[in-house]
């Protein structure tokens, strides 16, 4: 039976993986920073309780979804951020590597500076302008010089199962007629159910490498807003803004548009991410 044992397993990704696999006979050795019913607490920025854990359950498959992802937080806790998405990353590498593990970890559009014209592909060169990206970016370098046998996933604007976006708006639809959303950042709203899909798709292959893992197409936060009230047929009204009206403490890229690149590649039409807005529709569908 395959063993998969998963980080940050309480988190949007970390419940899609589950799910995702639940028709299969894999043995889950799920851990989160708390321990819980079928949860092992570890964290992942200690390496002797990594090793520990790894060495004990023995996984056949790691996939790393922890993270620290408030990328405005990120800014005044610089080194949490980097324990976490870089130390963290380098541990699971470690022990990975000394197990003969399979790494999958996941990481970000933030780890460009956003200023490209055209999508990005997987060999475009990252210079990340947060500490969020900043850190993600190490994480993936530790992955690198660390495991041999190791998938890098870059996702973007993720929703699931959890706290997101698509959550924040309906909730202030309840009490807003308006609501203002930034228009001049662009990106590929991605469901944590078809990044699990990609993950599923990749994880028995020897494909090992750095993907681009986003849903198709792609909008502007403040265009989300307009399809997320759209699709719950709400009135809620929606403001334009800049990102210099909204003011947030991290920079942000202006365009990260990822492009699938080296999955097409690799796959052909074997396996596709669906357009945004289509993977929005079911994840609606099941809110409702």
């Amino acid at each position: 039976m395959k063993r998969i044992l998963v980080t940050g397993c309480n988190g949007q990704l970390g419940r899609a993986i589950n799910k995702e696999y639940a028709q299969e006979d894999i043995a889950f050795i799920n851990t989160d920073v708390a321990e819980g019913e079928g949860v092992i607490s570890l964290d992942i920025t200690d390496v002797n309780a990594v090793l520990s854990c790894v060495e004990e359950t023995k996984p056949d498959v790691i996939i790393n979804c922890a993270a620290h992802t408030n990328v405005d937080a990120c800014e005044s806790q610089w080194d949490l951020a980097y324990k976490i998405n870089a130390i963290g990353a380098r541990n699971l590498s470690i022990a990975a590597e000394k197990t003969n593990a399979k790494l999958i970890h996941v990481s970000t559009d933030y780890v460009f500076p956003g200023t490209s014209p055209q999508p990005l592909t997987e060999f475009d060169t990252p210079d990340p302008i947060s500490a969020y990206g900043k850190t993600k970016w190490e994480g993936e370098n530790f992955v690198r010089e660390f495991s041999t046998k190791h998938f890098i996933l870059r996702t973007a604007w993720l929703y699931g199962d959890g706290k997101n976006f698509v959550k924040t708006m309906l909730k202030l639809a309840e009490t807003h007629d308006t609501v203002s959303v930034v228009s001049d950042q662009y990106g590929s709203p991605t469901s944590a159910v078809e990044l699990a899909k990609m993950i599923h798709f990749l994880e028995p292959t020897e494909n090992y490498g750095t993907y681009h893992a986003t849903c198709e197409g792609q909008c502007s936060w403040a265009d989300f807003a307009v399809e997320i009230f759209k699709k719950a047929g709400k009135d809620t009204k929606v403001n334009y803004i800049t990102t210099e009206e909204y003011n947030s403490p991290a920079k942000r890229p202006a365009y990260s548009i990822l492009d699938n690149y080296m999955l097409r590649l690799t796959s052909g039409d074997a396996f596709l991410m669906a357009d945004w807005k289509d993977a929005l529709d079911v994840y609606m569908k099941e809110l409702f």
